[in-house]
């Protein structure tokens, strides 16, 4: 619960200034009464006995009017241009306007909370601009990367009297940047599609046995040719509801940097479990580890801890898994020491309804 639930902001205009009014008025209105009576008594001229309220009540009004006007232009006017002075610098570009609320914490009424949720806006937007100049440095770095490699290669194959296996060399590190720059484009269109919610999963009961089977099985070259100790142990079928097409996406993903950080003759596991609630899949590997300073940006995007394996990635594969599992209602949690290696543990709740979901779709595919 947070404060707005806990307290009713105060009010801009609160019952006691209204109260104030009502009493200045009837006093006037009483102040007004022994005037007239005043002057009755006295038997004035009749010119002074107009005049007399006419002047008196056009004093009230002033004051009345001059007060009215003074506590609107401190209750709103002030605090309002100086919301719309802090909101044409935000529309310039500049992100650390901060504006204060007028009252302190326990006295805080509508124009503070706005105030409030100004600043907080503006830190956002703030933070969202560092993101988006960082976002557009890091591709136009990775993109350079590769295109700076096809060239330097391509100028190479211009050279003369190249042999046969230096030829086939530099062609191969041609397609090597060009599959490398294709895939950070991939990437990039799809992590864009997926935090702009362009992708709507296809949620569907399947086999994730199964879909893990497949996904480490196309691994099965890397971990022969590096003679890594392939580990598996999973039931013989577990039945989850989720998009299957993005799930392979985060397997594939947590597959291959295991068996890339993995030196030879190292050890992979692949755990998968269910205790009637979540399902749970662990990827482990005795690699090279991750640092506490990396491991707190692990999930970043373009974030490469290991810079030795640079050329291998673009640091989005990670990013790419954290916001799959975040639209399939998962979690992922990662532990690792340097040096000894890392684990992967992906949870996928399965609720009561989503069980309800399961029976139903397998009933339907039995059929």
């Amino acid at each position: 619960m947070n404060m707005r639930e806990k307290r009713k902001p105060e009010s801009r205009f609160p019952l006691s200034l209204f109260g104030l009014y009502l009493g200045v008025l009837l006093l006037m209105s009483g102040i007004h009464t022994g005037l007239v009576t005043l002057v009755n008594e006295n038997q004035w001229h009749s010119l002074i006995q107009i005049a007399v309220p006419s002047v008196y009540w056009t004093l009230v009004a002033a004051g009345l009017t001059y007060f009215t006007r003074s506590k609107i232009i401190k209750t709103y006017d002030q605090p309002m241009k100086e919301l719309a002075r802090a909101a044409e610098k935000v529309a310039q570009g500049d992100f650390s306007v901060y504006v204060p609320p007028i009252h302190t914490s326990n006295h805080h009424d509508y124009l503070d909370l706005m105030f409030l949720d100004f600043n907080k806006m503006v830190a956002e937007l703030g933070s969202i601009e560092t993101m988006r100049t960082d976002f557009i440095a890091n591709v136009s770095h990775e993109i350079k990367t590769p295109l700076a490699a096809i060239q330097n290669y391509a100028q190479l194959l211009r050279k003369p009297g190249l042999t046969k296996e230096e030829q086939d060399a530099y062609i191969s590190a041609i397609l090597g940047s060009t599959h490398r720059l294709s895939a950070l484009v991939t990437n990039i269109l799809k992590l864009n599609k997926l935090e702009s919610q362009q992708i709507t999963p296809q949620m569907e009961a399947y086999d994730l046995c199964r879909q893990l089977s497949d996904c480490a099985l196309s691994f099965e070259s890397v971990w022969e040719e590096k003679k890594i100790d392939f580990e598996v142990e999973m039931e013989d079928r577990a039945i989850i509801r989720g998009d299957e097409s993005l799930m392979e996406l985060v397997w594939n993903n947590l597959l291959s940097n295991a068996f890339k950080f993995t030196e030879p003759g190292g050890r992979v596991s692949l755990i998968q479990t269910f205790d009637g609630e979540t399902v749970t899949v662990c990827v482990s590997d005795t690699g090279c580890g991750i640092s506490k300073e990396a491991l707190a940006h692990i999930f970043d995007k373009f974030y490469q801890g290991d810079t030795s394996h640079a050329t291998e990635g673009n640091g989005l594969g990670l990013a790419l898994v954290y916001r799959v599992l975040q639209l399939m209602g998962g979690t992922i949690e990662v532990e690792s020491e340097e040096g000894k290696g890392t684990a992967f543990t992906v949870k996928i709740p399965v609720g009561k309804e989503n069980k309800k979901n399961l029976k139903a779709d397998e009933q339907e595919k039995t059929v």
